[in-house]
């Protein structure tokens, strides 16, 4: 797998960096969280959202190149690149 810059050296899931961001926003709205406790989770908030997106993004291209040529994707031989994912197994 990927390796990111931050962590324990894996790429995390869609659906962990969605729960996670849904964890940092749960923890912004406690009351009793310092502020710059609440900035922090807001900043790594901001970044896991903007990723997120962006694999939407590519999601997104996948499904309508695959709605626009599905004559093509039936065809393993002839279905495009669409490099969503790495490949670094």
């Amino acid at each position: 797998m990927a390796k990111t810059k931050k962590d324990s050296g894996v790429k995390k899931s869609f659906e962990e960096r969605l729960e996670r961001l849904e964890e940092l926003g749960d923890e912004i709205r406690k009351s009793e969280i310092p502020l710059d406790d609440a900035i922090k989770a807001f900043e790594e908030g901001i970044k896991l959202a903007r990723a997120l997106e962006k694999d939407l993004e590519k999601i997104e291209g996948r499904i309508e190149i695959l709605m626009n040529d599905a004559d093509a994707a039936s065809d393993p031989e002839e279905r495009p690149e669409l490099g969503l994912f790495d490949n670094d197994e």
